[in-house]
């Protein structure tokens, strides 16, 4: 008779999960969303400006929550912030899982 709470409780806690997860993104859908990016985090991901961090190869977890708090702003920087305001939830699920597919190789010194 026990079992039944626990299957309960079990059945509770995943709907939970499933219910929170993010909507997964679509590489291939990000790749052609990318004009905006490339201008300051390159062709590739790969940023040739200083002041602008790589992309290629991070998590994509890291992408969505950075590109999530540039929306909202709690994240400040100016250029990001402008760019972010009008992406979709979708858009920044598909950006990031393009940038966190490419393969980075590190070769060490």
């Amino acid at each position: 008779m026990k079992m039944i709470p626990i299957l309960a409780l079990t059945g509770l806690a995943l709907s939970c999960v499933v219910a929170g997860q993010a909507h997964a993104g679509d590489a291939r859908a990000g790749r052609q969303k990318l004009t905006t990016c490339q201008g300051c985090h390159g062709l590739d991901g790969l940023s040739k400006n200083p002041e602008a961090p790589n992309l290629a190869g991070q998590l994509e977890s890291y992408l969505v929550r950075s590109l999530a708090a540039y929306k909202s702003g709690e994240r400040k920087n100016e250029s990001m912030n402008i760019v972010a305001k009008d992406l979709s939830d979708e858009d920044i699920a598909d950006v990031a899982a393009y940038y966190a597919s490419i393969q980075v190789d590190v070769l060490p010194p």
